[in-house]
């Protein structure tokens, strides 16, 4: 994995899971998209053997599906992780301490931005803004919103996702 640690913990694809999106899509390729995605929904990520069947299953060029799925940065050439963390770095984010958040999260972690932990528990990305200003700093982990953070926050809130939780901390 490019500047990730997740390697080790990577498994098998299930290819078998496609066969299941493929008899929706009855080799229908002009909804390549949402080929994709359906196909990332069952195999966890756009592996190659997954691009490789998709093209395979198509009849369209290999380096066609590779570009779409390489273009839209929605779909993940490489395994994510159950959870997906986002530390704002917005503006009043970053005035209100969103630095020291991050640097907690990524200590807590272990990880760089864009990379994903070794046991595949999390995945950590930064956005321009959650939309959530009046909370800064804020992050969110999957759908749930944490604001008005402090770098001694991070660890309660992680902690609940591991240990299987995932309500507000």
């Amino acid at each position: 994995m490019a500047g990730s640690n997740a390697e080790s913990a990577v498994t098998e694809i299930d290819l078998g899971a496609l066969e299941e999106v493929f008899d929706r899509y009855e080799a229908d390729t002009t909804d390549l998209i949402g080929l994709l995605r359906e196909s990332q929904e069952a195999c966890g990520y756009l592996a190659l053997e997954v691009l490789e069947a998709v093209a395979d299953y198509t009849g369209l060029p290999w380096a066609r599906i590779y570009g779409v799925a390489s273009f839209y940065a929605n779909f993940h050439l490489e395994p994510r992780g159950r959870h997906t963390l986002r530390v704002c770095r917005g503006t009043a984010c970053h005035v209100r301490g969103g630095k020291r958040v991050l640097d907690a999260v990524k200590r807590e972690l272990g990880v760089e931005e864009g990379e994903t932990t070794e046991d595949l528990q999390f995945t950590l990305e930064t956005v321009a803004c959650l939309g959530t200003c009046s909370l800064a700093p804020v992050m969110m982990v999957d759908n749930a919103y944490y604001g008005k953070l402090t770098s001694t926050r991070v660890r309660p809130i992680l902690e609940t996702y591991r240990a299987g939780g995932g309500n507000k901390a």
